[in-house]
């Protein structure tokens, strides 16, 4: 196990991911913006980093995070990839925000320090292997084919089901209403809005709902709204999960210390990788709020990342993971995480355990810096 291990070039790849139309309420998106990185390393081994643009949430597109790597990968080369709070502090000090792209460098150091240590990385961050299940998300379309969706998706193993709304709350209630009497009353139903209602809406929305057994709205807001969050806590029966009003562990502080969610997302996107992740984690750990590990469209690449943050994070008991199932027409990864139905699984190989298939690599744009 090497003491440094130097940052020798970075290969950047546009990884365009081609896929059916996924609509949510702030917009559409019919392939996945992600950028893949390799960051090569003198001790013969190199890391690897996906992110997954979604610009009508985080408000970076695919272009804006090539833009960005090329500067971030400036900073690194010749420098000790195994010190990851030095590193992410460069990027950092070089520009605010940009929390999607820098979540790839992140992943890519974790990637390193973990083979470097010759173990999977769930072991290098402490965690054990537990059981798994995801969510699978239906996405806006009118209420009778969102039921049938939902009873596909029943008929095909699921038992949980994430439903978007957002996008009018009299038909959004309507939406749920033939949802439940397509599957019945066994499945759990988690709804995210999206940002999509007004606070008027919310409240309606969810109090409507009440008779439907909904396990937690997301995001019924927008964030500049949070300020209303815990009067809506207190007129809703339905419990609130904060996801983009939550980037950062400060965030996550602020909205438990305000009384305005039950629940928290954690997004690599967001939170600009694990190593901010994990502190949100233990804030709400420490609050007694429980997380769910979420995601924009990323590949398996960083997926198990993912799966890998999950089993060292012990107060990550909601899981919607499925981001690979929602229509991806290419899978461009080789090992990583597997699907077993809905319920996910990793091997034992050291690292993040997955990388980008090569022959789908020859079809993208490429920039190196050394």
């Amino acid at each position: 196990m090497a003491e440094q291990v130097i940052i020798t070039s970075i290969d950047i790849y546009r990884f365009s991911i081609p896929m059916v139309p996924f609509t949510i309420a702030t917009g559409t998106m019919d392939h996945a913006q992600n950028v893949f990185i390799r960051v090569h390393t003198d001790a013969g081994f190199y890391g690897v980093g996906e992110c997954s643009a979604f610009p009508m949430i985080v408000g970076e597109t695919q272009d804006t995070c090539l833009v960005m790597a090329k500067e971030f990968a400036k900073l690194w080369i010749g420098k000790d990839g195994l010190d990851i709070e030095s590193r992410l502090q460069d990027l950092h000090h070089f520009a605010a925000w940009n929390t999607t792209i820098k979540s790839a460098f992140d992943m890519a150091l974790y990637d390193i320090t973990a083979k470097n240590a010759g173990l999977p990385l769930y072991k290098f961050l402490g965690g054990e292997k537990r059981i798994v299940e995801s969510d699978i998300t239906i996405g806006i379309a009118s209420p009778e084919v969102m039921a049938e969706k939902a009873k596909k998706f029943k008929a095909s193993g699921a038992h949980i089901l994430k439903v978007k709304l957002g996008k009018g709350a009299m038909e959004d209630v309507e939406r749920i209403k033939q949802i439940r009497k397509a599957v019945g009353k066994d499945m759990k139903i988690r709804i995210d809005a999206n940002q999509g209602w007004t606070f008027d809406a919310a409240v309606f929305a969810l109090q409507s709902l009440d008779d439907y057994d909904i396990e937690f709205c997301e995001q019924p807001m927008r964030s500049w709204r949070d300020d209303r969050l815990p009067e809506l806590m207190q007129l809703s029966p339905v419990k609130i999960m904060a996801d983009e009003s939550v980037y950062n562990h400060h965030d996550a502080r602020r909205q438990i210390n305000s009384r305005s969610c039950d629940y928290i997302n954690i997004k690599l996107a967001k939170s600009g990788g694990i190593f901010e992740a994990i502190k949100i984690h233990d804030v709400a750990a420490e609050k007694g709020i429980t997380c769910m590990m979420g995601g924009m469209l990323e590949s398996r690449i960083a997926l198990s990342a993912k799966l890998h943050f999950v089993y060292a994070s012990p107060n990550i008991k909601f899981y919607d993971m499925d981001t690979c199932m929602l229509g991806h027409k290419v899978d461009p990864c080789g090992g990583g995480v597997t699907y077993d139905g809905y319920f996910l699984n990793i091997d034992e190989n050291i690292g993040i355990g997955a990388d980008a298939d090569e022959v789908f690599l020859r079809g993208c744009e490429k920039l190196t810096i050394s």
